[in-house]
């Protein structure tokens, strides 16, 4: 009735719309379907909200937060120095992780002073070398062996994810965290025996050295792309919250710097730095892929284990040649 005997019609009924109903004929099967279907009924709608999810995916990384405000996330959550911080969110976070390094930087340092005036005072090569190695454990809680020797026991134990990180959040320390712990201390003091004994010049550089390649792990660590293994705790705080150009500047300069501290020792020492600091870095980076296979991603105990690991090989290479 509505076909075409009159033409007045169409500038009468403007809201039926018909000729956009016409398009139907690609469908002549089923023409009542086309009127009373919900797929009908959805179809105006789809155009309307395609490209929008259920849910706001977050972004890609955290918004970094002001310089001191990310000097303070990191010397607060990486050391026991009196800083106060003011901000423990997300972008906090990025910028702290970015500045992870320095922190590792005034670690190092301190550890090299304590073994210097050991030194001064005729403790001998060995006895530095222990305290050297303390230090960084004392301005740390011992949080970073702790780490580790979680992470070893929950690696170790050879149980799927759940498991393993169930093991690895109980208070004890099994046999795996022990073995760990004891070779790990043992090889960085037996390597800064090798350094001290050099003189102290050589100690301090390897302390130096191996507490900056430690932390610049943690910043790699927490590149966009590395998942946490927890919903809680500081591997979640900080996990993807550095960007991937800004974490391999920080690696880069990181390298640089230790090369560049080598440089009165001579142009030897100078690639052996840089080696070392390479090395710890790679070190740390398989462990981080051996984490996300078998955990998931990283918690707070992997980055400690992270840390320990570049520090050891940092200086296991300090003593070659």
């Amino acid at each position: 009735m509505d076909t075409t005997p009159e033409p007045p019609q169409p500038q009468s009924q403007p809201s039926a719309r018909p000729p956009e109903a016409e398009p139907g004929p690609e469908r002549p099967e089923s023409p009542e379907r086309s009127e009373s279907s919900e797929g009908a009924e959805r179809q105006p709608d789809r155009p309307e909200h395609p490209p929008r999810p259920d849910y706001d995916p977050p972004p890609a990384h955290a918004p970094r937060a002001p310089w001191g405000d990310g000097l303070r996330f990191a010397f607060g959550t990486l050391t026991v120095l009196p800083v106060r911080g003011t901000r423990w969110d997300r972008e906090a976070a990025h910028t702290g992780m970015l500045c992870a390094p320095l922190a590792g930087l005034t670690v190092g340092l301190c550890a090299a002073a304590v073994g210097g005036v050991l030194l001064f005072l005729g403790g001998g090569p060995l006895l530095a070398a222990v305290a050297t190695a303390a230090i960084p454990a004392v301005l740390t809680r011992g949080l970073h062996l702790d780490g580790l020797a979680d992470t070893a026991d929950g690696l170790g134990s050879g149980k799927p994810a759940e498991d393993a990180l169930r093991v690895m959040k109980r208070s004890d320390i099994g046999p795996f965290g022990v073995i760990t712990l004891l070779f790990v201390l043992l090889g960085q003091v037996a390597a800064l025996a090798e350094l001290y004994g050099q003189d102290w010049a050589h100690g301090a550089v390897g302390a130096a050295v191996a507490g900056v390649a430690a932390r610049c792990a943690l910043t790699l660590a927490a590149r966009v792309g590395v998942p946490a293994a927890r919903p809680e705790g500081l591997g979640a705080a900080v996990a993807g919250s550095v960007p991937w150009r800004s974490a391999g500047v920080v690696a880069a300069v990181t390298v640089v710097g230790c090369a560049v501290v080598a440089v009165p020792f001579g142009p030897y020492a100078v690639v052996r730095n840089a080696f070392a600091a390479l090395a710890a870095l790679a070190a740390a980076e398989l462990l981080l892929h051996h984490c996300r296979r078998r955990l998931g991603g990283v918690t707070g105990d992997v980055f400690g284990a992270l840390a320990e690991t570049a520090a050891t090989t940092a200086l296991v290479v300090l003593t070659f040649g």
